[in-house]
């Protein structure tokens, strides 16, 4: 989620660091300008009126000197513009101080009896203190250490194992990795390596952040800082609300969770996914699981249907980012809405740069606080989910322009959660097939059942997917502040919130030496998070309510509001509203309630619900994760198998390209082996040879490309034998020298075996097919047998013996190039039997006894025919008497 810079006064310094490893020099601590002081006010309401007044033209100055600081920070992180940046923190915290303690000393015993409800939220405001509560040396400290978590944040790094050459942001590279990979183990690589990366360095640090923030606004009358934060809602039964409107929806996001476990169960198996058991937290698509819109491909149920996700629609079309903005500008404008300024395009950062800067690449709005200044920071990539980013960014920016002429104090949403709806619902029409379609996204719009449950779905991954995990990071955060959350249970605490609400499970083992809540933006960064749930909810109060201003006819999750000028009015006074009424008036001016209320959600996603509910009743699926404790194993192979392919699809490709080139291969290396065997030449050895290296070629080729492919999680059990076969080099895995040197060796024993002949000494001589086999076979003359059996031997067996050696020494090689023991091991590896030999010796002892008998009988029958001096009926038998030469 994106970040609005605007915030209830006293804005919280959100300060990244510098990249240097050293600490910067601490920053000069700047005197306080004597015009932007406060004078002298009358202690009455009249007084704090022009106090109010004095106030606003002072801060105007000092926030758009802090704000500037943090923009240059922010894009361009360097030692010299941190220490300008704390500079301003310290100025902004001391102008805090002095405005915030003269309105407590004239204003404190009066200024709830003001008659002014405006003027009451003014004073309300200017008077909270903050960080300017602390003394000076715990204001720097704490300045600095939102500067660190800040730091480690934005430019941490992944690298791949072994190689620190090759390594990985946050944006875009991990971020991509998450979005568009389906390898376990790249994803699980991804995963760890940023939540260590990040998270283990930032814990100390929180822990510090906390004790000060605590401080902070206890001085301020809060129990802690999460008091501070919940009293921006102006509700006192505010968390009992979030979970009841929490246990509404519970019902929809427990049948999208089931479905979606199903899908990633086909994709990895029950190794990797049970089904009774939470999802592990990598393979959702993103860094956080916290929306599921990325592996939308993988859970789509109608896939005949057109695609929805127009990336690819974006690429081909030319879209860059500055277009992006350009559409969502006119979507406003088409409302009636204001354009972006001048200073918009001319300075916000709409791509990540291209000279080397660091920067703080989490997509955020800014107000300068001088009314024509407002910006944009955001990497932008061409994608779909970052056009409905965009929108959401430039939403902030037009409440910006709408309440610009607002109190300073009441330049913000009504409560946090307006600001962060506003891009959202018109993101809610613009994702719509109807607005894709009249924007060049779409070549035609399908409206039938099957289409209208593919995009309800994909916007369920993204809105209902996001809802329990919008709802527990403050639950977590409030039980850090409050202390029901120690240190010692920081991670504890966290996966306990994670897969009680979510239902996720870390991938791999943590504990307390991890900080997994510190790799999420807004915790280092101090950005309060309820706002984005309570935003998800508002979002669609108030896209039912525009819609119906719009005229719009039908179901809601159809309604586009583009042009409508009568929608625009109305969002329009919201938006001017700032924070200068209570969010509950400004609420019921909008939508007609001051409550916020779940059911136009539960309205817009009405036939997905359904349609969720009869396919999990189908399968039979369970609800939930009752086995909540369960964890997946460790791949096997990790980390230093995680650049391989694990796409099924593409495997399955890559077979049948081996198979259709191999049998082409096959076939010519076969006719030349035919060639050789039924006419033995020099010429037909040498194209034996030679087709021996072609195949050989082919089988290294494939082979290599084979083992880019991880088969662990291939659910097509076929293609994993397949593939596996494909992997073993054999013989081809040798150096080409050697290779060539082994197939000569074959070649030369083969020939020796197959021209070898043993002769008499009158000249005479018998081959082994047919004559030495035959006269084996019928003889019963013990001399002939044995000159036929030992000529056999010494002519063959002496001739080969030269090039044994070689022939071990090579074959072993090459099985060990194989990942094998030796060349016994490979062919052992062919039965898939880890215990063969085990399992072959048991077989023998069962069959022993039967050749034993058999053994016996023919010796006795040997022995009647040969004699006693031939045969001894308590030894072995002559090998050359039984009928055959092996």
């Amino acid at each position: 989620m994106g970040a609005a810079s605007g915030r209830r006064w006293p804005r919280p310094p959100l300060l990244p660091l510098l990249l240097l490893l050293l600490p910067p020099p601490p920053p000069v601590v700047l005197a306080l300008d004597p015009a932007l002081q406060p004078g002298n006010f009358s202690a009455d309401e009249a007084g704090a009126q022009v106090f109010a007044e004095s106030f606003n033209s002072s801060a105007e100055q000092v926030l758009f000197y802090s704000t500037t600081a943090s923009w240059a920070y922010d894009t361009d992180i360097n030692e010299e513009n941190a220490r300008r940046q704390e500079e301003a923190a310290l100025l902004s915290q001391e102008f805090s101080e002095v405005w915030g303690q003269k309105a407590k000393a004239l204003f404190d015993p009066i200024w709830q009896n003001f008659t002014d409800p405006t003027l009451r939220r003014i004073i309300s405001a200017v008077r909270t203190l903050g960080p300017a509560n602390l003394p000076l040396e715990e204001r720097q400290q704490y300045n600095s250490l939102l500067s660190n978590m800040s730091r480690i944040y934005s430019t941490a790094k992944v690298c791949f194992p072994n190689k620190t050459a090759t390594c990985w942001s946050l944006d875009p590279e991990l971020t991509n990795i998450l979005a568009a990979s389906q390898s376990y183990s790249l994803l699980l690589y991804a995963w760890e390596g940023w939540h260590n990366t990040v998270g283990i360095p930032l814990k100390p640090l929180y822990q510090n952040f906390t004790a000060l923030s605590n401080m902070a606004y206890k001085q301020d009358g809060f129990s802690d800082t999460g008091a501070y934060w919940r009293s921006w809602y102006d509700s006192p039964t505010f968390t009992e609300d979030l979970e009841h409107l929490y246990h509404q929806l519970e019902p929809l996001y427990l049948n999208l969770h089931a479905y979606v476990r199903r899908a990633l169960h086909r994709r990895y198996g029950d190794r990797f996914i049970n089904l009774r058991g939470p999802i592990p937290a990598h393979l959702l698509g993103d860094m956080w699981a916290q929306s599921w819109d990325k592996i939308y491909d993988m859970v789509v149920p109608f896939s005949d249907k057109p695609n929805l996700d127009v990336t690819s629609t974006m690429v081909q079309k030319g879209w860059n980012a500055t277009h992006m903005f350009r559409v969502a500008e006119e979507f406003f404008t088409s409302l009636g809405l204001l354009p972006m300024p001048p200073e918009f395009w001319a300075e916000s950062m709409l791509e990540k740069p291209s000279d080397g800067r660091e920067v703080v690449c989490h997509a955020s709005a800014w107000d300068f606080y001088n009314r024509k200044d407002f910006r944009i920071k955001q990497c932008t990539q061409v994608t779909m989910d970052q056009l409905s980013t965009v929108h959401h960014e430039m939403g902030h920016v037009q409440y910006y322009l709408q309440y610009k002429d607002q109190h300073v104090s009441l330049r913000q949403g009504a409560n946090p959660g307006f600001h962060e709806a506003i891009g959202d619902v018109l993101a809610l029409s613009v994702s719509t097939p109807a607005h894709l379609y009249k924007i060049g996204l779409l070549d035609h719009v399908t409206n039938d059942t099957e289409s209208d449950i593919n995009y309800l779905l994909k916007m369920a991954l993204e809105k209902i997917a996001f809802l329990p995990f919008g709802y527990l990071v403050d639950q977590w955060r409030w039980g850090v502040f409050s202390g029901r959350t120690p240190p010692s249970l920081y991670n504890y605490d966290w996966w306990y919130l994670r897969t009680k609400y979510q239902g996720i499970c870390p991938p791999v083992v943590r504990n307390e030496t991890h900080f997994d809540a510190g790799a999420k933006f807004h915790v280092p960064n101090v950005t309060p998070y309820i706002r984005y749930f309570v935003s998800f909810v508002l979002q669609f109060q108030f896209h039912q309510a525009l819609c119906k201003e719009a005229g719009h006819q039908g179901p809601l999750h159809q309604c586009d509001i583009y042009q409508s000028t009568q929608a625009g009015a109305k969002l329009r006074a919201m938006l001017q509203a700032g924070s200068s009424r209570p969010w509950q008036e400004v609420l019921k001016d909008m939508v007609g309630s001051d409550s916020l209320d779940a059911q136009p959600l539960l309205n817009y996603f009405q036939p997905v619900t359904q349609w969720l509910q009869e396919q999990n009743q189908k399968n039979g699926e369970v609800l939930g994760w009752p086995e909540y404790q369960w964890r997946p194993p460790i791949p096997d192979n990790y980390p230093e198998g995680i650049d391989l392919v694990s796409d099924e699809a593409e495997a399955s490709k890559f077979v049948e390209e081996c198979d259709r080139r191999y049998q082409v291969v096959w076939n010519e290396y076969v006719e030349a082996n035919w060639n050789y065997n039924t006419n033995i030449t020099k010429e037909g050895s040498e194209i034996l040879l030679e087709k021996t290296v072609q195949m050989a070629n082919h089988t290294v080729k494939y082979g290599t490309w084979a083992r880019k492919f991880d088969v662990t999680n291939f659910q097509n059990a076929t293609l994993k034998r397949m593939i596996k076969k494909i992997q073993d080099l054999e013989r081809a895995a040798l150096p080409v020298k050697e290779l060539e040197e082994y197939n000569q060796i074959l070649l030369d024993m083969e020939t020796t075996y197959s021209v070898a002949s043993v002769c008499h000494s009158n000249g005479t001589c018998l081959q082994l097919e047919p004559d030495l086999t035959n006269l084996m076979a019928t003889s019963r003359n013990y001399e002939a047998l044995l000159w036929a059996w030992k000529g056999w031997r010494d002519k063959v067996g002496r001739a080969i013996l030269p090039y044994f050696p070689k022939y071990v020494e090579l074959t072993n090689k090459a099985a060990r190039l194989n990942g094998y023991e030796d060349g016994g091991d490979s062919w052992r590896s062919m039965y898939e039997m880890p215990f063969l030999e085990y399992d072959l010796e048991q077989l023998f002892q069962e069959l022993q006894p039967l050749y034993l008998n058999l053994h016996a009988y023919v010796r006795r029958a040997l022995y009647r025919f040969y004699g006693s001096e031939l045969i001894n009926l308590e030894g072995p038998i002559p090998a050359h008497l039984l009928g055959e030469g092996k």
